[in-house]
């Protein structure tokens, strides 16, 4: 089948979402001025640079997260590892401004080193960022009602547990992914694959 986004697929789900996965999750989590933590998933997520390392979390439309990030200027990406899988889930649920999701998915807030925002204690790994910009995405239409919040990583945290001789351990930390509508991956097979020589 051939389908253009702008006119519909005529599935009964929008195969997108699906076709670019599998995605890291963005657990991102801030604090609002008023000292409220706040943590939120986010499946638009990527690493978009290493040297200096930055990250992007795409929000659509102005949510919590997006609205701390840009007032405070700073915010946490936490690594969502197996065993935090149905407390990430619970944190995407949209409770009222002020409630704190860490106190709501049974999840401990420990604090950070540089950024004022807190991180998840039981996370296996966590970026503490600072905004470095935040764009509104454009289509071919114009602006959409989607951000996104660009960081840099100013430092991070790893589990002790997750390291295997100096590599942070993937089969240990146990990445879960966004796969599409409801659909995650969990802790894929890890191959190992040697860069190709020349000729």
């Amino acid at each position: 089948m051939f389908f253009e986004p702008g006119k519909g697929h005529g599935l009964p789900h929008n195969p997108f979402k699906a076709i670019v996965a599998p995605r890291p999750i963005g657990w991102i989590s801030t604090r609002a001025a008023d000292g409220t933590p706040n943590l939120a998933p986010y499946s638009f997520f990527n690493a978009v640079s290493d040297t200096p390392p930055v990250v992007m979390f795409s929000s659509n439309g102005r949510k919590d997260s997006l609205e701390i990030a840009e007032a405070t200027g700073e915010f946490v990406c936490n690594f969502v590892g197996e065993t935090l899988f149905r407390a990430m889930s619970q944190t995407s649920f949209a409770y009222e401004r002020g409630m704190s999701e860490f106190e709501a998915a049974g999840l401990a807030e420990a604090e950070c080193r540089i950024v004022k925002a807190p991180r998840v204690a039981e996370a296996p790994a966590a970026l503490e960022c600072r905004v470095t910009e935040i764009r509104r995405v454009r289509g071919l239409s114009g602006e959409t009602g989607n951000w996104m919040v660009f960081g840099e990583v100013v430092g991070v945290h790893v589990d002790d547990a997750m390291l295997t001789d100096g590599h942070f351990d993937l089969a240990k930390a146990r990445p879960v992914t966004r796969l599409g509508y409801l659909d995650y991956g969990m802790a894929p097979e890890i191959v190992a694959l040697s860069r190709p020589k020349h000729g």
